[in-house]
């Protein structure tokens, strides 16, 4: 089984609320996660205990750069984030990193799973 971890503090409540059904991750993760996978959303630190809140299916993978990202990849990744800047801010506090718009990224949509 595979999971898809967010930070408690910055995504916690989004994510228990179904405002947060997109998640921008940085570089090229199709490798790793396919769409119609089933996985885990979890909230928690890195190497740390963490919660699981649902299950979900992932309805579509995309690589792309974040220059190339969609009004609907931004709002379905954050519901706050208005613009491309926004998301650039909340990728390099996550990785620690200065983000630019030539990075790559995977877009990986998806949908609660009731069970």
């Amino acid at each position: 089984m595979y999971a898809l971890n967010f930070y408690t503090d910055l995504y916690g409540d989004v994510l228990r609320n179904n405002r947060k059904t997109a998640t921008i991750r940085l570089g090229d993760k199709s490798d790793k996660y396919k769409t119609g996978m089933v996985v885990w959303i979890t909230v928690g630190p890195r190497f740390g205990r963490r919660q699981k809140l649902f299950t979900a299916i992932l309805d579509r993978v995309e690589v792309k750069l974040v220059s190339e990202l969609s009004p609907r990849d931004i709002e379905r990744e954050n519901p706050e984030a208005r613009n491309a800047d926004d998301i650039l801010e909340v990728l390099s506090r996550v990785y620690g990193d200065l983000i630019t718009p030539n990075h790559k990224v995977t877009v990986i949509y998806f949908s609660r799973v009731d069970e």
